[in-house]
């Protein structure tokens, strides 16, 4: 199956969305799925907040990133790793880390996956043209034009 355009207007849209719930108080309500991420602008220094998907593994929580290396919110943590993080009601501070490993990807992938079989298989149909239960073989091809990311709380920053 061929990929399909994505519509990214109309995630900006939803995104807005996202923001606006977290800035009046029901962050908890859609916290079990979407974080808010802020980043440092690479090139403005401003503040550059992005809601996002995640997926908690461990202690750490996973991003994918859908726009790979060409989303804002991915080259300004290559500039500057330093985050802060909203998810629900809990904030932190940590240290953000671009993984562009095939192995890793396919890791994440699966777990994304399992915990999500429906909608994640309808992103491999629609978005990337894969089966929807693909093999690690055709995560690890995707994943050498795919990176996701890894938030990494600072110890002492969670509450």
């Amino acid at each position: 199956m061929k990929p399909i355009a994505f519509d990214w207007a109309k995630m900006r849209n939803i995104q807005k969305i996202h923001r606006l719930l977290y800035a009046i108080g029901l962050g908890p309500a859609i916290g079990g799925i979407i974080l808010l991420l802020t980043t440092t602008g690479r090139r403005s220094g401003k503040k550059r907040v992005t809601p996002l998907q995640y997926e908690k593994i461990g202690s750490d929580y996973y991003l994918g990133a859908a726009r790979g290396l060409s989303a804002d919110w991915v080259r300004n943590i290559l500039a500057n790793p330093q985050v802060e993080v909203r998810v629900g009601a809990k904030h932190f501070w940590g240290t953000a880390e671009v993984v562009n490993d095939a192995a890793r990807f396919a890791d994440f992938m699966e777990v994304r996956l399992e915990r999500h079989p429906r909608m994640v298989g309808l992103i491999m149909e629609k978005a990337h043209g894969l089966p929807r239960h693909p093999s690690r073989a055709q995560l690890e091809e995707m994943a050498k034009t795919e990176v996701f990311v890894i938030l990494h709380p600072a110890k002492f920053s969670e509450n």
